[in-house]
């Protein structure tokens, strides 16, 4: 009887201990990482010029980032702007820009160097064109710049894009017919108050901090970009298509319009990296940008207007293999 009692006992503490290693190991297979959690490593970011929309909007991005992947360190690098960027990532000296969608489709056309190799990761928000020069200004459209000292941005901005297509809309191509003055919106709003300038050439988010502040000091005016204007912009063909008819609303620059909406075009800005970036990495920055939109939205306002139903629309360039990824597991 003894022995039989021995043997269901040991039976019993048997079953007791391979249970207990089960339950132990579950936990540890619960607990323990098998693989990375996220991503890690450096990457390097290419932005702006210091007070543009770009250099706030990667400050922001950078912090959500390291809340989403803290294994990642990121570096920003300010630029001259969209054709600066593109260069850049293009040539893999950067892994993530911002550019707008027309100086992409400009760098894939002339076949630069790199361009096989873009990708985008998202759609974020329209740039708006800005005309801007002191209210008592006698310019009242494109074509009374004749003759004038106009900021059209740096050389590698896209602003520089945009601004010498409209004036060649505007038949103000031809040398002489302006006095064109290389500077960015970093330095343009103070040239405009100083009397060294007499109008600039602006594109970016609504609104954009620079415009805004000048426009608080020192009396300015938008100048609408006409109907008739944007037509011609559009009939030059090619990459032109990426612009669209738009409309500064009434409050984007309370104190330079008056209470009134000024006709203008817009054109989408891209997020955009390489092929050579890794998938698991593009798909978490591509997750940061969506997950982050109300958060870096409430200090820079266009990027409130981040979708993911229309993110995924990267026209001209393919979806990166990660941010693929991305948008066929989240819900909209």
């Amino acid at each position: 009887m003894l022995s039989v009692l021995s043997r269901v006992a040991r039976r019993r503490a048997l079953q007791g201990s391979v249970a207990a290693l089960l339950t132990t190991g579950l936990l540890l297979w619960w607990l323990m990482p098998f693989g990375d959690a996220s991503p890690s490593g450096k990457v390097t970011f290419s932005t702006g010029v210091p007070t543009g929309v770009y250099q706030r909007y990667g400050e922001l991005l950078e912090e959500a980032l390291g809340r989403n992947m803290p294994d990642v360190a990121v570096t920003l690098r300010n630029s001259e702007g969209s054709q600066q960027n593109l260069a850049r990532i293009a040539s893999g000296e950067v892994d993530f820009t911002i550019a707008t969608a027309d100086a992409v489709a400009k760098y894939i056309k002339e076949s630069r160097p790199g361009s096989h190799r873009l990708r985008g990761c998202a759609r974020l928000y329209d740039d708006y064109v800005q005309l801007i020069v002191p209210k008592g200004s006698r310019v009242r459209s494109t074509g009374d710049l004749a003759g004038l000292r106009v900021g059209v941005g740096q050389e590698g901005s896209g602003v520089r894009l945009i601004a010498e297509r409209l004036l060649k809309a505007a038949d103000l191509d031809a040398t002489g017919a302006i006095r064109p003055v290389s500077a960015g919106i970093d330095t343009m709003p103070g040239l405009l108050e100083r009397g060294q300038l007499d109008a600039f050439f602006w594109s970016g988010g609504l609104p954009t901090s620079a415009v805004q502040k000048l426009s608080e000091r020192f009396p300015v005016r938008l100048v609408p970009l006409e109907g008739d204007l944007v037509e011609k912009v559009h009939e030059s063909g090619g990459t032109s298509r990426f612009y669209r008819s738009a409309v500064v609303p009434a409050d984007a620059y309370a104190l330079a319009q008056e209470g009134q909406p000024v006709e203008t075009l817009a054109v989408a800005n891209l997020l955009v990296t390489t092929d050579r970036t890794d998938a698991e990495l593009t798909e978490g920055v591509t997750s940061t940008v969506i997950r982050s939109r109300d958060r870096i939205g409430g200090e820079v306002h266009p990027a409130q207007l981040v979708d993911l139903r229309t993110a995924i629309y990267t026209d001209p360039l393919p979806l990166h293999d990660g941010a693929r990824r991305y948008y066929s597991s989240a819900k909209p």
